[in-house]
């Protein structure tokens, strides 16, 4: 597990801590997660250099933190514009804040054979939200042309996972059927 450097960082995982162990169900858990979430969004300080670093193929994930109990995961994603990610649900609960820039995600329904695209949110800096399974179809993509830093919280052990996606979906989007 990385070592976490900067003090905001351990500052906003004693946050998530406190918020997931206070129990209750995914939703409940996910709603605290984003309002402790939302606080540290906007401390320039929550980063070190190196959890900003992107890749130029591919967004790229620094895991900052792996609870022991295996509860949940802090990471920093880094996508450069255009960067996106395969359509996908999760294994779990997931809170997403956007740290730098805007991101943009697209929710979408399984239809049989097909997707269908329900929804676009673009997400700006200092905005935190989540989802929980089932029903956490989606795609996350930087559509701007400069860098998005986006925090992540799941509610899975990402050190022994190495993902939060559960499921890819190479399924045929289709609007309006």
């Amino acid at each position: 597990m990385p070592r976490l450097l900067s003090p905001a960082a351990a500052r906003l995982v004693g946050a998530v801590s406190t918020a997931v162990h206070a129990g209750g169900n995914d939703a409940a858990v996910a709603a605290r997660v984003a309002k402790a979430l939302t606080g540290h969004l906007t401390d320039p300080t929550l980063l070190d250099p190196e959890h900003r670093e992107p890749d130029p193929n591919h967004y790229r994930q620094h895991v900052l933190h792996v609870e022991p109990d295996g509860s949940f995961s802090v990471v920093a994603l880094v996508w450069l514009p255009g960067q996106e990610t395969c359509i996908h649900d999760h294994v779990s609960w997931c809170v997403v804040g956007t740290y730098v820039g805007v991101e943009e995600e697209t929710t979408f329904r399984l239809a049989g054979d097909h997707l269908v695209p329900l929804r676009r949110n673009r997400t700006p800096q200092g905005v935190a939200s989540y989802l929980v399974p089932p029903g956490d179809i989606h795609k996350v993509c930087n559509n701007s042309s400069s860098v998005a830093i986006s925090i992540h919280v799941y509610g899975a052990d990402i050190g022994v996972l190495g993902t939060s996606i559960r499921r890819r979906y190479d399924l045929p989007v289709i609007s309006g059927r």
